[in-house]
């Protein structure tokens, strides 16, 4: 047991360190302790009490549900929190003058455009679609505002296009409301813009590392799909013919979460953000959490366009999700055996499983009575 936690803090340390390192002011190790806590709380549990002492559910549910919030609040906390540097005033000794260092500005700047191009962009802006109205020339970017005259997809799409296609990938346009209530486009200098684009690009994806957690969460589901046939004991051999029991849960849970996340993966690169391939976090199964999965994410690393772009990313996982869900479950409720419902009965009791939602209870009812 205390190998498999060294190897999950190990991996947690790992997984938050790549992703939140360079976008929160708060100390890597207090974001890893927070989301360890639940694993130290239940591995504690389980040395004291021994794994056949049920765990209270306020133990088990609490934790879980507590950390990632904390874990979001300390990343947002690091976000808004600025470091308090005081400057210091220049010091003049006699016969010396004294000599401000010199400051970087570190912010992309946006390369002005002369009278032809302004032109050009004017003619990105069709009257029928998009008024355009004035352009405004600011440090990070290029303001313009008009009036709207079909709907925001209509117009996104067409301005894009337009942009595009002459001066290529120089922008990002973004598509905001501003605080009038009047839509505007954002014209943002493009950090892909570069010779090395594809090398952001696989540095962005790091498909070896997506791999290699695809392969490891088959492994730890595989066993956990051992464990929930009741074929493993204490004294059998783990074997081929073994894990092949076990084999069937796995797919089942990793085509739905992998259909969750490549459903937002490619709905973000349909809008033509920037996203990290899916990463699955495998998990040992043992007492605390037998699933052998903590799921999967994604992260975008670019401005989403507009509100309907991050309203389809949205929901483009949890509806790709059911769509491969509901057929799976059917199929596993016919290919079930019914029993008796006892006390222990349950939605998290896989020998003597009670749905509690309407929906699985129609599905189950279903699923008996044509099996």
């Amino acid at each position: 047991m205390i190998f498999w936690l060294l190897l999950l803090g190990i991996f947690t340390y790992f997984i938050v360190q790549r992703t939140v390192a360079s976008i929160t002011r708060t100390p890597i190790w207090v974001l890893w302790l927070v989301m360890m806590t639940p694993a130290f709380i239940w591995t504690g549990w389980i040395w004291v009490n021994g794994e056949n002492e049920p765990m209270p559910a306020i133990l088990l549910l609490g934790p879980f549900i507590l950390c990632p919030l904390l874990y979001w609040f300390l990343i947002q906390w690091g976000r808004s929190s600025k470091p308090n540097v005081e400057p210091q005033a220049p010091t003049q000794s006699q016969g010396q003058q004294a000599i401000a260092p010199p400051t970087v500005d570190k912010r992309p700047t946006l390369r002005p455009i002369d009278k032809e191009e302004e032109a050009t962009l004017q003619n990105c802006f069709p009257w029928s679609i998009y008024y355009l109205q004035n352009v405004e020339y600011r440090p990070q970017a290029l303001i313009c505002r008009g009036q709207l005259r079909t709907s925001p997809e209509v117009a996104y799409k067409t301005i894009r296009e337009n942009v595009e296609k002459h001066f290529g990938d120089r922008f990002l346009i973004v598509f905001q409301e501003g605080m009038n209530g009047k839509p505007f486009f954002a014209l943002v200098p493009n950090p892909q813009a570069q010779a090395a684009t594809k090398a952001i690009t696989s540095s962005l994806t790091r498909p070896g590392l997506a791999l290699t957690l695809l392969l490891a969460t088959i492994f730890t589901t595989t066993l956990a799909g051992v464990s929930f046939s009741g074929a493993a004991t204490e004294d059998v051999e783990i074997t081929g013919a073994l894990l092949l029991s076990g084999l069937p849960y796995a797919l089942a849970l990793m085509a739905i979460l992998g259909t969750h996340e490549l459903a937002h993966y490619l709905t973000a690169r349909f809008y033509r953000i920037r996203a990290t391939l899916p990463y699955f976090i495998p998990v040992p199964p043992a007492g605390f959490f037998p699933f052998g999965t903590f799921g999967a994410f994604i992260q975008m690393r670019s401005p989403v366009p507009n509100r309907k772009a991050l309203f389809d990313v949205g929901i483009a996982g949890p509806m790709a999700g059911f769509v491969v869900t509901v057929p799976l479950l059917l199929w596993g409720l016919a290919h079930s055996t019914p029993v008796s419902l006892t006390e222990e009965s349950g939605i998290l009791n896989v020998t003597s499983f009670q749905p509690s939602l309407l929906l699985l209870a129609l599905l189950s009812k279903l699923a008996l009575a044509t099996g």
